[in-house]
């Protein structure tokens, strides 16, 4: 079989043939892509994986065998490749599989099309497509096995506990792809008497954002919520942005949220958020970058920089795409690169000395 080089290779796993065809009839529709294999299970998944080399794979999840939450980890674990989990268990109602899916590695869920001819079938279609090219583009790393335990920071990185700081009033945190299973991470492992307020922007889908929130909920012992225009910032919370909006906190500490103009070409919600945290609290504040396509964020992370604030960018190695902390680094916009173990360390040694 002859594979066209230029064009984006796509690997399909599905245990149901009906499936396999229609997503095949799919791609097919699309002069850009191209089939280079079908899977029936998760076993054949990871070896096709590694013979046909695809740009991107559309994996099922209730398989015989090993299931697609298996073979992901385990294409992950051996030979990364952005991996679509496309099933009919992901739709917004339904929390935990997708970001179950999203734990294991997946870039992006999809909810399978109900089949020609029904009223969603051509939007769901459109969106798989868009998904398939979008996330062929993106360079996965490597997913390390997880430890069971936060530990202590590294002895390379006990030096930026030692360093002098200024007190920190806020925590802005902006993630992207992969952003989910790491800020469950984070806000797991954080001291239960942390008090520091964070703000979070985590690009999304429209219609997941209340259940990420109900499902990272579930493991922090802080308050989560979505915060309304005029709210103040209190102390032990944890806002997010809301989906297609704009967040700002003012000098007066209180939040000013407003949609994202449908014509803004350079939609960057997360820089957003670090710049009006650069204005308002100046030193008093800590910036991180985590895993996420693109360079949202880079430009506001240096404007904290700038004004003296902590800012910190996730390193390679964890992230499951590089590209916002990348870019960050790239126009030296982090003041440290650390790996989720060191920014919760880091994150807990600053509460501590609030609380000192």
């Amino acid at each position: 079989m002859h594979w066209d080089i230029d064009m984006i290779n796509v690997l399909i796993v599905d245990d149901s043939l009906t499936t396999r065809e229609y997503i095949k009839h799919i791609i097919d529709s699309d002069p850009e892509l191209q089939i280079v294999g079908e899977a029936k299970n998760g076993e054949e998944a990871v070896q096709k994986a590694e013979t046909t080399k695809p740009d991107v794979i559309i994996m099922d999840i209730q398989m015989p065998g090993m299931n697609g939450y298996e073979a992901t980890r385990a294409i992950m674990e051996k030979c990364p490749v952005p991996i679509i989990i496309h099933s009919a268990v992901v739709s917004p109602d339904q929390t935990e599989n997708i970001f179950k899916s999203m734990k294991v590695g997946a870039v992006a869920v999809s909810q399978k099309s109900p089949g020609l001819g029904h009223p969603e079938s051509k939007q769901l279609v459109k969106k798989l497509l868009r998904t398939v090219k979008l996330m062929s583009e993106i360079k996965v790393v490597r997913l390390l096995k997880q430890k069971k335990k936060i530990g202590k920071i590294k002895p390379a990185h006990k030096k930026i506990l030692h360093d002098p700081r200024p007190s920190t009033a806020i925590i802005a945190i902006g993630a992207s792809t992969g952003g989910p299973p790491i800020l469950q991470t984070i806000l797991t492992n954080l001291n239960n008497n942390f008090t520091i307020p964070i703000v979070i922007v985590q690009h999304i889908a429209n219609g997941f954002l209340e259940g990420m929130v109900d499902w990272l909920s579930q493991t922090t012992h802080l308050a989560l919520k979505i915060p309304k225009t005029g709210e103040p910032v209190q102390n032990s919370h944890v806002y997010f942005a809301p989906e297609d909006h704009h967040i700002e906190i003012t000098p007066a500490r209180v939040f000013r949220i407003y949609k994202i103009d449908a014509h803004d070409n350079l939609k960057r919600p997360i820089s957003h958020l670090f710049s009006s945290v650069a204005k308002s609290y100046k030193k008093n504040a800590t910036g991180v970058l985590l895993t996420g396509m693109g360079n949202d964020g880079a430009i506001g992370l240096k404007k904290m920089k700038a004004q003296g604030a902590m800012t910190l960018a996730q390193d390679k190695e964890s992230a499951v795409v590089f590209g916002m902390p990348g870019e960050a680094i790239k126009i030296n916009a982090e003041t440290y690169v650390l790996n989720p173990t060191d920014i919760i360390s880091f994150l807990n040694k600053i509460s501590r000395e609030m609380l000192a």
